[in-house]
């Protein structure tokens, strides 16, 4: 094989691979955004049986003793799997700019195409470019990883504040108690996010 046939080759596998790829970014956005709407579905559920419940005091504290674990183990659960989703993500995007970078240094000539994969410091500022962010940490805050975590960290102060009432305790140190820890909940999970990313600051 001559290295014109070579290169044709090559060509073609990483079209074919472009467009693998490709396919895996769709298939774990919608596992994302099916996961995410199956947790915050259960959600609306148990608020809406809550207000059915309501009424019967009785009823109130073994709802929320049987819903709320539930609704934290059914939350970290997708927390845990949504972050895989975004790193599987940001992998697939990775390596779909090493493959726009070639295009770009083989077939472009003159032409601007592809020149977003070969611009910046790097393969992964040029992977954050492409999807229109800088690429700075905070931007983790905004993916659905990030959401699911702040309404965990909700349900697991709700839960420490109740059971904190439950001990005897005033209601404003229970709420205190729930607050400072929904907030390191969150912290955690936040920081769980940063350690499993692949992205680069700077």
């Amino acid at each position: 094989m001559d290295d014109g046939e070579r290169e044709q080759a090559l060509l073609t596998a990483l079209t074919t691979e472009h467009f693998v790829l490709q396919t895996s970014r769709s298939a774990t956005v919608t596992e994302s955004v099916g996961r995410a709407t199956v947790f915050l579905s259960m959600l609306s559920a148990a608020l809406i049986g809550l207000g059915f419940v309501a009424s019967n005091a009785a009823l109130v504290r073994p709802y929320l003793g049987a819903v709320l674990p539930t609704l934290v183990i059914t939350g970290l659960l997708t927390f845990l799997r949504l972050v895989q989703n975004m790193v599987e993500n940001e992998l697939d995007l990775a390596r779909i700019q090493r493959i726009r970078a070639y295009y770009h240094r083989r077939l472009a000539g003159e032409h601007d195409f592809f020149a977003d994969a070969v611009q910046g410091e790097g393969i992964m500022r040029a992977t954050w470019a492409a999807v229109g962010n800088a690429p700075r940490r905070a931007q983790l805050l905004l993916t659905t990883a990030a959401m699911v975590g702040a309404v965990n960290a909700l349900l697991v102060g709700l839960a420490v504040t109740l059971l904190a009432g439950l001990a005897g305790l005033s209601p404003g140190f229970a709420i205190g108690v729930g607050t400072v820890v929904a907030l390191l909940a969150f912290a955690a999970q936040v920081a769980y996010i940063n350690r499993e990313s692949i992205s680069q600051p700077g």
